[in-house]
Order: structure tokens, then C-alpha cells, then sequence
């Protein structure tokens, strides 16, 4: 009984590590993810973001992946800076969402503003990394 209960104890806290490990590494995605904005980094982003992206700006404005990557490589939109505050990360299997306040720093058609934003962005595990596959903002009160 007690080799049960201790085979049961160990397969507990490796299910709660393997949790952690997989949140640990969706944060490190979603930080690569905004870091890669900022410079510019359209490799990175394709490699980073599902080919069915949908990111929406607290404006209402919807870019697709294609459409992201060309307005950053023609500086339509750049980033300077991207600050996440508060995340919270919900899994269900391969998805996950991401919730945190924004601080941002971008520059649109010439003219440059700062965001302070409630994000959400859904990410999808695909071939054991995690992906961006969908994002929405509105301003923060």
C-alpha cells in the first residue's frame, strides 16, 4: 500500500511539474513573441505565429499574419517598446490563453502613442512549441 501511495505522490508532482515547465515555457513565447515586434524580427514572427493569425489592436483594427509581417517590414506600424504586467495563463491541452496588461509604445503611419492595454492572446501547441494563433486588445481603464 505505501509503494502505491508513493508511486501515486511521485505521478502527481511530475504532472503538476510538467504544468509549470509548459507555463514556464508559453511566458518565455509570449515575451520572445513581443520582443521580436520591437525589433523588427519578421523571421522570428513567422515562426512564432499561426498561419490562420488574427491579432486585433484595441482599435478595431485586424491584421493577418501576411498583413502583420508587411506592416512591419514597411514601417506602416513599429514598436518601441512592450511591457507585460499580471499574466495569467489558462491551458486546456494543446491551447492556451493569455491574459496581462500592456504597457506599449508604438508608432503608426508616423505618429507615435503609448498603449496601456488588457490583452488577450490564444496560443496553440503545435509540434511541442507554443504558437500565436489569435489576439485581441482593449485600452485599460
Amino acid at each position: 500500500m505505501k509503494y502505491l501511495l508513493t508511486i501515486l505522490f511521485f505521478a502527481a508532482s511530475m504532472a503538476g511539474f510538467a504544468q509549470t515547465s509548459d507555463e514556464e515555457k508559453l511566458t518565455a513565447a509570449v515575451k520572445e513573441f513581443h520582443q521580436a515586434l520591437i525589433n523588427k524580427n519578421t523571421i522570428s514572427i513567422n515562426q512564432q505565429t499561426d498561419k490562420a493569425l488574427s491579432y486585433g489592436h484595441s482599435n478595431g483594427w485586424v491584421e493577418t499574419k501576411t498583413d502583420m509581417i508587411k506592416d512591419l517590414e514597411t514601417g506602416y506600424i513599429s514598436y518601441q517598446d512592450y511591457k507585460e504586467d499580471s499574466i495569467t495563463i489558462t491551458t486546456n491541452g494543446t491551447m492556451a490563453n493569455v491574459r496581462f496588461v500592456a504597457q506599449v509604445a508604438a508608432t503608426l503611419k508616423g505618429t507615435s502613442t503609448n498603449f496601456r492595454l488588457r490583452v488577450l492572446e490564444v496560443w496553440i501547441k503545435k509540434s511541442n512549441r507554443w504558437v500565436l494563433f489569435a489576439r485581441q486588445a482593449v485600452k485599460a481603464q
